[in-house]
């Protein structure tokens, strides 16, 4: 059972790491605001093919970041609903109290480590 000091530090990092992700998702979206002539490639100057090439990786790669943001954002949000819920630092497959140790290293942690590798090997 954790403390309520080490629930409360805990809760900070989470909401200190949610305002990160909230504010990484927002410059995503801002940046994926193309104009209709970006998207379609419709412009004034020919792009080289390899210049279309790498806007394109771009993209895509910053749609991934955007994805794998909203991912910890989700985790992260969960977290803070255990802690309201009272449910934080116990294992939501085991029933076992997930050791402060491993809160502190992954704060949305919900499986003690043994579920874990369990749920990595499958």
């Amino acid at each position: 059972m954790l403390a309520d000091k080490d629930i409360a530090a805990l809760r900070d990092v989470l909401e200190s790491e949610r305002v990160r992700l909230e504010r990484e998702i927002a410059e995503y979206e801002r940046e994926g605001q193309e104009t209709l002539s970006d998207v379609s490639g419709e412009n004034n100057y020919r792009d080289h093919m390899a210049d279309q090439g790498s806007a394109t990786f771009a993209r895509e790669l910053d749609k991934t970041l955007e994805e794998n943001a909203r991912q910890s954002l989700a985790r992260v949000q969960a977290a803070l609903a255990r802690i309201e819920s009272g449910e934080y630092g116990v294992c939501r497959r085991c029933g076992a109290d997930i050791p402060l140790e491993r809160l502190k290293a992954v704060p949305d942690a919900e499986l003690c480590v043994t579920c874990k590798a369990q749920e990595e090997s499958l």
